[in-house]
């Protein structure tokens, strides 16, 4: 398989309404969408979920933009790939880190690959589900009241399972209130490395509430306290942030850093390191689930193919493209019945991209050429 061409886009859409977490509020997502052709003119998509600022992760937009455009495509143009796990096990292993611009251009070779097989992306992956269950991810609200209507909203859609965004502060008490008028709704909450192990009292008080798991709630490097926490709680302990890789998540189980693993293909690398991943959790008994980062159509559809693996056992975070955009760039958007997606047997990601509202929402893009493996501008 030969890539002759690849497209960079930056786009920009604007969230329905502001999502915030314990690092900051979201108002808008820009992304870098990146679209792989091969010589005979077939298109692979995936996007790069970086942020404009380094509050996740290290990564950013532009970063990505830089280590694309001088390191990763020039790779890709002047080799030809068999197979996609080549990118992240032959190709890409000299780069170090930049894992969310490593996966956003091995996620278009993916689909690429896929379509050229004439398969879906999750058969090519080994995904064994028709449908998947997924939940929702509740930002931090002005009131706990807004909170509750906004679960009682999801409840009536089918949703699977709620999280709640933490922080010190709006915590115990908000569980507690959504514990009471809730008690049996499938519960977690996200701390995005808000604590330190100075808060294990707080901590140790939502496990009175039943919680499915507390995600991330250490510092995001780190897997030697949260072994110390995870064995001073009855709750699980979800890793998020700490994990970037197969190494990672190896060293986490054997230190008993947590008892679930969440996996976000930007975070690992790609789908390759995200198969890897799901292979040695499913080996230790570590279910998985698949987290968000606001993806439009695109990257939604490649969560909802490694989803269909079968250690995916718990409802991710892919919800409907309409909680979050007025309009999505893919048709069909992304829909949710009952809290669960069909997982699409069209080839490639099985979500076509409108090259209408990607034009209407791009602010710049650049084309990088295999004949002349430079920058042109679009």
């Amino acid at each position: 398989m030969k890539i002759k061409q690849v497209i960079l886009r930056h786009l920009k859409l604007d969230l329905l309404e502001p999502f915030t977490t314990s690092f900051g509020t979201e108002y808008d997502r820009d992304f870098i969408l990146v679209e792989a052709i091969s010589d005979d003119g077939i298109s692979g998509w995936a996007e790069s979920v970086a942020m404009l600022d380094p509050l996740y992760n290290e990564e950013t937009l532009k970063t990505n933009w830089h280590i694309l455009e001088d390191y990763l495509i020039p790779i890709i143009l002047k080799n030809e790939i068999k197979h996609p796990d080549e990118i992240s096990e032959k190709y890409f292993t000299h780069i170090r880190g930049n894992y969310m611009a490593k996966a956003a251009l091995e996620g278009a070779v993916w689909d690429l690959y896929a379509k050229k097989q004439g398969a879906s992306l999750s058969n090519v992956l080994g995904g064994t589900k028709k449908k998947i269950e997924v939940g929702v991810s509740i930002g931090i609200k002005d009131s706990i009241d807004s909170t509750l209507d906004i679960i009682e909203a999801r409840l009536g859609e089918g949703y699977k399972r709620f999280k709640l965004k933490i922080k010190p502060g709006w915590d115990v008490e908000l569980i507690d209130k959504v514990r009471k008028v809730y008690p049996e709704i499938p519960l977690m909450a996200d701390a995005n490395s808000a604590y330190t192990l100075k808060d294990i009292d707080r901590l140790s008080a939502l496990d009175d509430f039943n919680l499915m798991m507390i995600e991330q709630p250490l510092a995001y490097n780190d897997i030697i306290d949260h072994a110390d926490l995870q064995s001073r709680l009855k709750t699980p302990i979800c890793l998020d942030e700490s994990i970037h890789s197969l190494e990672d998540a190896r060293k986490a189980i054997k230190l008993g850093s947590c008892k679930i693993i969440n996996i976000k293909i930007g975070r690992v690398g790609g789908l390759t390191e995200s198969k890897k991943i799901h292979d040695l959790c499913l080996e230790h008994g570590i279910p998985l689930w698949c987290g968000g980062m606001l993806e439009s159509g695109i990257g939604r559809a490649h969560n909802i193919a490694i989803t269909s693996l079968p250690n995916f056992t718990l409802p991710g975070d892919t919800a409907a493209s309409s909680l979050y955009w007025a309009e999505d760039i893919t048709d069909p958007e992304v829909t949710v019945e009952n809290g669960m997606i069909s997982v699409p047997e069209l080839p490639g990601i099985g979500y076509e991209p409108s090259m209408e509202k990607i034009n209407k929402y791009t602010i710049h893009s650049q084309t990088y050429h295999l004949s002349e493996n430079v920058a042109r501008n679009a």
